[in-house]
């Protein structure tokens, strides 16, 4: 498809709708799709690569890039076989093109995988399988397989003998300040460190993705898009080992994204707008999706770093095999990304200086959830929480039913829920809480219109714990 009638389209999303939108626009993405078949083909194979996944590819791949860009642009084929490569430098107008039982296997040897000329990111290091900065109209597609054989056995998390000494580990696909960006089809599977990573990026599509990174090694984000503008993600199907599909904003705000039609499962959250969140989160819609096997939780909107979170519209979702249902944050981090920092899962860590920000307008509606699990903390209610002097306000949760484990009991009614203002927000870290439907503090104008919450078992917390909450409604 030719980008810049992508690009139109994606803008357009958020102007009339996506019913009248591609009911009006068919003949504009025919003629694109027939556009593209005419775009010249430039073989790997032509340069040099041999797909037997022992020799090392890389620079038939690059030099076959290279070519394709020099010429303006055109596809990059990687045909049926093994290719094996480190770092690779996607450019302007370059369609890589993978066929059925094609697959991109990242090298072992974190040698491969240099740094030289490549930006240095402002959370994690810069390596990277596929890289690409200040580039336009970039496709990634087809059938084929992007495997970057990140295991811990070649990319371990720390020196030997040591959890201080953190080594690097390669992402599996970086890009940066880039426009006008199309995945679709392709699997990817196995990072050493997050997966994919766009960063200040817009008017992207991803479509018919598959993402293949649980229980691979730490840190295996799905989909992590930091700063980016006018984004589609559609009838993808993500199970990841961190965070499913991940909003950033260490810098410029997440800001026109639309999430519809996908299957996501995570070790962590399915969906998260945070942690970093310095630019903050505007206009968000999340639709007809199935969030499942999650046991940390499903639906994370969290705005530590100041910024703005608002206009998130989620609507339409399934849940089942769930930990905590929905989290919503706001709190006191304060991180500048001035300088490069870990996260700090101290409960006596201090903010880092930005001010605090701002999270409101919240629609969640038309859901249905299970949540299940023994540990009380990962299997809790809905939490929404600011801290004082700060509220979250204007969230509203209708048409929602919510099945709980219960199994609380009187001692759990008695805890003390600390503030934690400044440290890392995971809803688990509060630890048991005092309610097991819904924990709602320091809030204001919070509506629940027809919320059902049951739960399986006996629990002798109360269903709803309020405290410092203003302008709440239930109907």
């Amino acid at each position: 498809m030719d980008k810049r009638v992508l690009g139109v389209l994606l803008c357009a999303i958020f102007v009339f709708g996506t019913t009248h939108l591609f009911g009006r626009d068919n003949q504009a993405l025919i003629a694109a799709g027939k556009q593209a078949t005419l775009a010249k083909v430039f073989n790997i194979k032509d340069y040099g690569a041999i797909g037997d996944g022992v020799a090392m590819e890389t620079e038939a791949v690059q030099k076959t890039i290279d070519a394709c860009h020099t010429a303006g642009g055109g596809i990059v084929w990687v045909p049926a076989g093994d290719f094996q490569v480190g770092t690779i430098r996607l450019k302007s107008n370059v369609t890589l093109s993978l066929d059925y039982g094609a697959s991109l296997l990242g090298s072992r040897n974190l040698a491969d995988y240099p740094t030289e000329g490549l930006d240095d990111p402002r959370e994690g290091g810069p390596r990277c399988l596929i890289y690409a900065v200040n580039a336009t109209n970039i496709t990634i597609e087809g059938l084929g397989v992007i495997d970057g054989r990140g295991t811990p056995e070649f990319f371990p998390r720390f020196s030997s003998g040591s959890r201080r000494e953190r080594l690097p580990r390669p992402r599996l696909v970086r890009m940066v300040n880039c426009d006008q960006l199309t995945f679709s089809g392709v699997t990817y599977k196995r990072p050493a460190f997050w997966g994919l990573h766009l960063i200040d990026c817009k008017n992207i599509h991803f479509n018919a993705v598959t993402v293949r990174f649980r229980n691979n090694n730490y840190n295996n984000d799905g989909l992590d898009l930091d700063g980016c503008e006018n984004v589609l993600i559609e009838n993808c199907n993500i199970d990841s080992g961190d965070d499913a599909i991940c909003l950033k904003s260490s810098k410029n705000p997440c800001r026109n994204i639309i999430v519809r039609g996908c299957e996501v499962a995570s070790n962590t959250a399915a969906l998260k707008l945070g942690t970093s969140s310095r630019g903050g989160f505007i206009d968000v819609g999340v639709t007809n999706c199935y969030f499942h096997d999650s046991p940390m939780g499903a639906i994370k909107l969290q705005l530590v770093d100041g910024g703005r979170l608002e206009n998130v519209d989620i609507s339409r979702i399934v849940m089942e095999d769930v930990g905590n249902p929905i989290f919503i944050r706001l709190g006191n981090r304060g991180r500048t990304y001035t300088k490069r920092r870990g996260q700090k899962q101290d409960a006596n860590v201090k903010p880092e200086g930005a001010r605090v920000g701002t999270l409101k307008d919240v629609r969640i509606r038309d859901l249905v959830a299970k949540v299940t699990g023994e540990d009380k903390s990962r299997s809790g209610p809905i939490m929404i929480t600011g801290i004082p002097g700060h509220y979250v306000e204007d969230v509203i949760l209708e048409n929602i039913k919510i099945s709980y484990p219960g199994g609380g009991t009187q001692e759990d009614t008695e805890r003390v829920v600390p503030e934690d203002i400044a440290r890392y927000p995971e809803q688990f870290f509060f630890g048991v809480l005092p309610s097991w439907g819904a924990y709602i503090r320091h809030a204001r104008n919070i509506e629940f219109i027809n919320v059902e919450l049951k739960s399986r078992t006996t629990d002798v917390r109360q269903k709803m714990y309020m405290e410092d909450v203003v302008g709440f409604v239930e109907r």
